[in-house]
């Protein structure tokens, strides 16, 4: 893969998401309005981690007159490779520079940075999404941030109140669910929209893989640490796979039919993803939504190495069916004929059209908005999420109005994790038919 492609898989494959901070702007929302086209715009990365240095580079090469000024972590050495990868990738294009005491460490070090910034990317690990998200707004700033924006019916809530609040303020909000930016399943929607395709009445969406990295435990360590290095093993910071991975099928679903899922059913579990530091979480989940319109959309996921390897979304209407997989998007009429097939041949990565819409609404005094259906998809998830754990129908009321808090207030190192390992060192795996999560 490319410099210029730079994706989120690629990067995040070689290195974790850990901590958190947030971006602010230092002047007042009118001011910004009418002074962005030629302004220098401030930049905090909130998350050093992998996928916080690819947004970085991307937000960086979206505009010119942008710089990166403060960046924060829960961890110095994530911050610093992340410093450090910013600077080779972008080697031969602009320098990047952060000074020392720009760079702050620790669970209340995004408060540092965002308020040192004009826009901010959030991309810590997802349970702590909604509070800064919060500060973010509350101080006026532009955002991206990475899906998931919660990890709970608590922090959807709140991302939602903040979105009406950013609405309100005319902010830009991006959500990182980049196939809405994608060439190809835009070409795709629009024929959808024309009716080329006619209802849809079902679907099945995929994320069946080998897994993601795992963070051992090393002596010395405390809970708190050793959970926020190993942080996808851990529903409060993760949501399980289902929720941190799997959310961009699910949402290509709600965008296609046009709506949210009314219940969800489903089963999940254990069955090679059993180590010691796997934590909490399934290694698969097979969810049924069912949504007001009468479509019904089946939803796998799998973290287990040695079996077949499938991200993709599929739709069944009443004309033609369609086929989407990143650049790959295909329609079908009932006799098995192509109709349609998308050429990705100029297509660009839809991770940098992402950044390039962002900042370009920004300099032009416009306002993008992603919060709410990023808050959304985040619940379509977490119902699929508690259908697999509790083996119950679980409805869209129950799932927004659960009063499950999975992500503590006021963490710092000293604090317990909301979950804890017994003598052996396990945690408790959800049990369907006992687990309760509403």
């Amino acid at each position: 893969m490319s410099k210029k492609q730079f994706s989120r898989r690629s990067f995040v494959k070689s290195t974790a998401l850990t901590g958190g901070v947030l971006l602010s702007s230092t002047f007042s929302l009118e001011a910004m309005a009418n002074s962005s086209n030629n302004k220098k715009l401030k930049l905090a990365l909130v998350g050093c981690g992998g996928r916080g240095t690819g947004a970085a580079v991307q937000a960086l090469r979206a505009d010119k007159d942008v710089e990166l000024v403060a960046m924060a972590d829960a961890f110095e050495d994530r911050l610093e490779s992340s410093l450090k990868a910013i600077s080779e990738e972008l080697n031969g294009e602009r320098s990047v520079k952060v000074k020392e005491k720009n760079r702050h460490v620790g669970f209340n070090s995004y408060q540092k940075v965002i308020d040192m910034a004009d826009v901010v990317i959030l991309a810590t690990p997802p349970g702590f999404r909604p509070l800064h998200f919060k500060y973010a707004i509350d101080n006026d700033k532009h955002v991206f941030m990475e899906k998931p924006v919660a990890t709970d019916a608590n922090g959807v809530r709140q991302v939602l109140e903040s979105a009406k609040i950013a609405k309100k303020k005319k902010l830009n909000v991006v959500v990182g669910l980049q196939r809405r930016y994608q060439n190809s399943y835009n070409s795709t929607l629009k024929l959808i929209n024309n009716g080329d395709i006619g209802k849809i009445v079902s679907g099945q969406v995929y994320w069946n893989s080998a897994g993601v990295w795992v963070r051992k435990r090393v002596k010395g360590q405390t809970e708190m640490e050793y959970q926020m290095r190993n942080w996808y093993y851990f529903n409060w910071l993760c949501g399980d796979h289902i929720l941190e991975q799997h959310i961009h099928n699910i949402d290509v679903a709600n965008w296609f039919i046009g709506e949210y899922p009314k219940s969800a059913s489903g089963m999940g579990g254990r069955e090679v993803r059993k180590g010691i530091d796997h934590g909490e979480i399934f290694d698969h989940h097979f969810v049924e939504f069912k949504y007001p319109s009468g479509a019904i959309v089946s939803s796998q996921c799998r973290h287990q190495p040695g079996t077949k390897y499938d991200v993709s979304e599929a739709f069944q209407g009443t004309k033609a069916n369609l086929v989407t997989s990143g650049d790959y998007c295909k329609i079908i009429d009932h006799n098995g004929n192509d109709v349609f097939k998308h050429d990705p041949s100029n297509d660009k990565s839809p991770y940098q059209i992402e950044h390039d819409r962002l900042f370009e609404s920004i300099r032009s005094g416009g306002v993008i908005n992603n919060a709410e259906y990023g808050a959304k998809s985040t619940l379509t998830a977490i119902m699929g999420r508690m259908a697999t754990y509790t083996g119950k129908e679980i409805t869209w009321e129950q799932a927004l109005n659960s009063q499950q808090v999975l992500v503590p207030n006021d963490l710092s190192w000293n604090s317990n994790p909301p979950t804890l390992p017994d003598s052996n060192g396990r945690y408790t795996i959800p049990k369907p038919g006992e687990t309760k999560v509403i």
